[in-house]
C-alpha cells in the first residue's frame, strides 16, 4: 500500500424505516434548529417529507423547510439557502434526495457558517474552508455518493460554469440510507445512478500507481457488484435487494475508499462537467458519452491497467493478449453503458453533433484557457481534451 489519509466521519444508518430517526441523529449531532433542504415534489407527494418533519418535530427540534433544488444545483439557489439559514440561525442543514440536494446543502452549511463571505469564493479556490454548520442526510437516489463523500459540485448558472470543492467539512455527520426509496424511481434515474456509481471507481482506479493491491481488489468487487445489480435494479426496480446493494456501494465508490493510496484521476468528470454545465445534460449521462473516447485515447499508457480491469471486473475469458483485452474492456463497458439505456457520444447525448467552435469552447474552458493538464494516467492539455471532445463527437 501506498501512503494515504483517510477520514470519513460519518455515521451510516442503513435499512428499513432509517428515515424515521431522523430526528434522534439530528440531536445527536448537535441540531437544534432544522434547515430541511429537498427537491421537487416527489419527495412531498410519497409522505417522505411528512415523515421526516415529523421525527425532528418529535424530537423537539425546530424546523424550517426549503424547497426547489434542481437537478445540476446553481449557485443562485444555494445562495438564497445561506440567507434562509441565516435568517432562521439553523444550526444543523438535513438534506432529503439525492446528489444534487445533498450538495446544496454542504453549499449551504459553508456559506452559513462563514457568512458575509460568498460561497462561490471557496468553489473557485480563493478561500479555504475552515468551518461549516454540520450536515445530514436522507439518501432516496444511490447515485452521487455525496451522503459520505467530500466534495460537492455547484454550476454558476449565470455563466454556465460547473466547479467541485472538495474539503473534509462537506463530510456529512451522519446518512439515513433506506433502499425501498429507491425502488419507486425510474429505470432512467437507476440508470443514471449506477454510471455515476461506477464511474466514480473507474476515475479512481486508472491512474498511474501501482502496488495499492487492496485498493484495487475493493475498487474491482466494488465495480463487479454494480454492473451485476445495477443491470437487475434497471430491468427491475422494484428490486430492493438490487438496490440496497446498488446504495451500499455508491456511498462507497465516492468516500475515497475505492482510491486510497493514488491520486484522484477524475479526467471524465471534469470532461463532464463542462458538458453539463454549458448544455445543462444529466451528469451520470456526461460522463457515459465521453467515457469511450477518453479510455480509447489514453488507454496505450498502462494498457495492462485497462487488460486487469478485463479479467478483474468484466471476467473477460476470449482475448489472449494485454493491448487486444484492454481494448475488448473499453468495449464491453460502452456496451454496458448502451444496454442502460445510457448515451456513449456526444450525438447521442445532445441530440446533434457539436461543431468545431463549440468543441473549442468546451476544451478551452475544461483547461481553463490552456493553464491546466487534466488526468494522472496521460496528462491531458487543450489540445488533447479538444481531440476527445472531437472523437466523442463522432
Amino acid at each position: 500500500m501506498r501512503d494515504f489519509t483517510f477520514y470519513c466521519p460519518t455515521e451510516i444508518i442503513f435499512g428499513e424505516k432509517a428515515e424515521e430517526k431522523a430526528g434522534a441523529a439530528a440531536v445527536k449531532h448537535g441540531g437544534t434548529r432544522i434547515l430541511l433542504v429537498y427537491g421537487g415534489q416527489s419527495a412531498v407527494q410519497s409522505g417522505l417529507l411528512e415523515r421526516v418533519e415529523q421525527s425532528l418535530m418529535l424530537a423537539g427540534l425546530a424546523v424550517k423547510k426549503l424547497g426547489g433544488v434542481q437537478p445540476n444545483p446553481t449557485l443562485s439557489f444555494a445562495r438564497k439557502g445561506v440567507q434562509e439559514a441565516l435568517s432562521f440561525q439553523a444550526d444543523l442543514i438535513l438534506a432529503v434526495g439525492g446528489g444534487s440536494v445533498i450538495d446544496t446543502a454542504k453549499a449551504i452549511a459553508i456559506g452559513a457558517a462563514n457568512a458575509p463571505t460568498d460561497i462561490w469564493d471557496y468553489w473557485l479556490g480563493e478561500k479555504t474552508v475552515e468551518r461549516a454548520l454540520p450536515v445530514g442526510c436522507i439518501l432516496t437516489i444511490a447515485a452521487s455518493g455525496s451522503e459520505m463523500s467530500d466534495s460537492a459540485v455547484l454550476t454558476d448558472d449565470s455563466h454556465k460554469d460547473k466547479r467541485g470543492l472538495n474539503t473534509p467539512w462537506n463530510r456529512p455527520r451522519f446518512a439515513l440510507m433506506n433502499p425501498a426509496l429507491a425502488c419507486t424511481l425510474s429505470s432512467k434515474q437507476i440508470a443514471c445512478g449506477v454510471t455515476d456509481i461506477l464511474m466514480h471507481t473507474l476515475d479512481r482506479y486508472f491512474t498511474p500507481m501501482q502496488g495499492n493491491e487492496l485498493t484495487d481488489a475493493l475498487a474491482e468487487a466494488l465495480m463487479r457488484t454494480v454492473i451485476h445489480y445495477g443491470q437487475k435494479a434497471v430491468q427491475t426496480p422494484d428490486d430492493c435487494q438490487a438496490q440496497s446493494e446498488i446504495m451500499w456501494a455508491g456511498s462507497l465508490s465516492h468516500n475515497n475508499l475505492t482510491g486510497l493510496g493514488a491520486e484522484k484521476e477524475f479526467a471524465v468528470h471534469q470532461l463532464g462537467h463542462e458538458l453539463s454545465g454549458r448544455f445543462g445534460v444529466t451528469h451520470a449521462e456526461s460522463l457515459s458519452a465521453v467515457w469511450n473516447a477518453w479510455a480509447s485515447y489514453v488507454y496505450k499508457e498502462d494498457p495492462a491497467r485497462f487488460a486487469r480491469y478485463a479479467c478483474n471486473v468484466l471476467r473477460l475469458e476470449t482475448v489472449t493478449d494485454i493491448d487486444s483485452a484492454a481494448r475488448e474492456a473499453i468495449a464491453v463497458t460502452v456496451r454496458f453503458f448502451a444496454s442502460l439505456g445510457m448515451p456513449t457520444n456526444l450525438r447521442e447525448l445532445l441530440g446533434r453533433q457539436l461543431n468545431f467552435s463549440e468543441l473549442y469552447e468546451l476544451a478551452d474552458k475544461c483547461s481553463r484557457g490552456g493553464t491546466r493538464t487534466i488526468s494522472k494516467l496521460k496528462p491531458l492539455g487543450k489540445e488533447d481534451i479538444l481531440r476527445i471532445y472531437t472523437a466523442a463527437n463522432q
